[in-house]
């Protein structure tokens, strides 16, 4: 048995996501497992490092597969480039130990959140940028979001309430750049529940728009209730930037 890691970027915008549904063909996860089960002869499972939304882009993903026989890495990349659909590329292909999982073993996520600040929208970034129209203040963006830094109960950031496994995480940073008329927010932490940064975005827009204080961000995380944070903000302006391994 070999095990093969995959690094991929993806244009989420006309998928259902990651995860394969039997209700659909568009997901990034049924458009790789059925290039790799043509070139390897039979069904094939991948695992990604994390199941990003409908309209969610990457770009820098990673993913593992398992089979049977030996590959060339660089033969299966080419293939799969080939093969798959324009809006969706293979970056990297190697051999790893069978023990390697792409989620279970990754110790850190990257997300970009970009967000296109001006009253005139631009149609040609609609796809990859949130729209907001209103000024955002940065700065108090940047008060709150200190705050949600470090070891919490992220519970009140998580549409998943019956979750039952620990919703404990570590956010290791999070900064809040402009770039003329688009924001950029860059979240690292050691793993995200399910919609959590959309709704620390969708908080964080809040305050920028003075709906919110920043100090409300202690509350938030103690109540341990999705009712108490912000909206969940639009898919288009998400991208899974990297996600990193122990060396």
């Amino acid at each position: 048995m070999y095990n093969y890691k995959i690094t991929v970027q993806y244009d989420g915008a006309r998928y259902k996501g990651w995860q394969k549904q039997q209700n659909t063909l568009w997901t990034i996860q049924g458009k790789l497992e059925a290039v790799l089960a043509e070139l390897i002869g039979n069904e094939v499972e991948v695992h990604g490092s994390g199941r990003t939304d409908a309209g969610v882009h990457a770009i820098g993903q990673v993913a593992n597969f398992k089979c049977e026989q030996m590959l060339e890495p660089e033969a299966v990349k080419a293939y799969m480039n080939h093969y798959l659909p324009e809006d969706i590329g293979i970056l990297l292909v190697e051999e790893v130990p069978l023990r390697f999982h792409s989620r279970l073993n990754a110790i850190e996520k990257q997300y970009e959140y970009h967000i296109w600040n001006v009253a005139k929208p631009d149609v040609f970034r609609r796809k990859y940028t949130a729209y907001v129209p209103e000024k955002l203040d940065i700065q108090k963006m940047q008060e709150a979001a200190e705050l949600l830094v470090g070891e919490h109960d992220f519970r009140s950031f998580c549409s998943n309430q019956k979750m039952k496994k620990s919703t404990v995480r570590q956010l290791y940073e999070i900064q809040i750049q402009s770039k003329q008329e688009e924001i950029i927010l860059t979240f690292r932490g050691n793993g995200f529940l399910y919609n959590m940064v959309r709704i620390m975005c969708g908080t964080l827009i809040e305050v920028g728009l003075g709906k919110r204080i920043p100090e409300e961000m202690r509350a938030i995380l103690m109540a341990c209730d999705r009712k108490m944070a912000g909206r969940t903000a639009q898919p288009e302006g998400l991208f899974l930037k990297k996600v990193v391994y122990p060396k």
